[in-house]
């Protein structure tokens, strides 16, 4: 299947009194939320987008320190969670279909456990209920040797990549050109103190919603062992587990389309 991708310009939402930074791609379809991962931009999710459309309205939100959102220094998950749902309530809308991927997908489902008046169906990629080695073999990458600054935009990249990182074409969806240089929107400080914040047992959150639910894992995810997207699956009613082979934490680009269908069975049942 082949879409044309044509992501609407970026919007604001000033809720409680921090700017939030989002996409909403349009449409009278059924409202999603789509909330970001650790260094996501909400453009990631246009692909999507364009194929649940018309049926589906896609609102895709930058979390705090993310992209063109404010922050306040405040990574908890307490944090992340009242964000999205005053998000939800700034726009009048709920209860929505929740997507979220890795720490988006963790707050999607917390805000489900939380808020379940705002939530009527989740769909979690590549996030886990329990963030802590061993299970989780890398939970946090440290970016604090990352440059700050480059002289273009491919050095910025070669310097990246040079760090250990194989393909920097997600973490440069963040990439902008500064007064001094090319650098990221993200705060590497930040972001390394929003993931050791995300490092902790989840289960009663995930566990704690009784809402429709599809978990999408990739089988060649190096984040999430395919061992607890199986326990995950099992322990929680009403949930659905798709594999994608092929794909790793990152399914919805390693195959837009079988994630995008995977998505789209899963709502056709609701």
């Amino acid at each position: 299947m082949t879409t044309t991708v044509v992501s609407p310009a970026e919007s604001h939402a000033l809720v409680n009194g921090r700017r939030l930074a989002y996409v909403d791609f349009g449409g009278d379809g059924i409202p999603i939320l789509a909330v970001v991962g650790h260094f996501g931009r909400a453009r990631m999710f246009a692909p999507l987008a364009a194929a649940l459309a018309p049926a589906y309205r896609v609102i895709s939100l930058e979390q705090r320190g993310h992209g063109h959102s404010d922050s306040d220094g405040d990574f908890s998950r307490e944090a992340y969670i009242a964000d999205a749902a005053a998000f939800l309530r700034h726009l009048d809308l709920g209860p929505v279909i929740a997507l979220g991927h890795s720490m988006g997908g963790v707050t999607v489902y917390q805000l489900a456990a939380r808020h379940p008046d705002l939530v009527r169906a989740l769909v979690v990629e590549e996030a886990g209920a329990f963030n802590r080695r061993p299970e989780i073999p890398h939970p946090v990458l440290d970016i604090r040797s990352w440059p700050r600054r480059a002289a273009s935009l491919r050095e910025l990249r070669l310097q990246v990549e040079a760090h250990g990182i194989p393909d920097a074409s997600y973490f440069m969806e963040s990439a902008v050109e500064h007064p001094d240089g090319w650098g990221f929107l993200f705060d590497h400080d930040d972001m390394v103190n929003s993931q050791l914040a995300l490092v902790g047992d989840w289960w009663a959150d995930w566990l704690g919603s009784h809402c429709p639910a599809l978990f999408v894992h990739g089988l060649d995810s190096f984040i999430l062992p395919t061992t607890m997207a199986n326990q995950m699956a099992e322990r929680r009613p009403n949930t659905v587990l798709r594999e994608l082979p092929g794909c790793g934490h990152w399914a919805h680009d390693d195959d837009p389309d079988a994630f995008a269908q995977a998505v789209r069975d899963f709502l056709a049942g609701l």
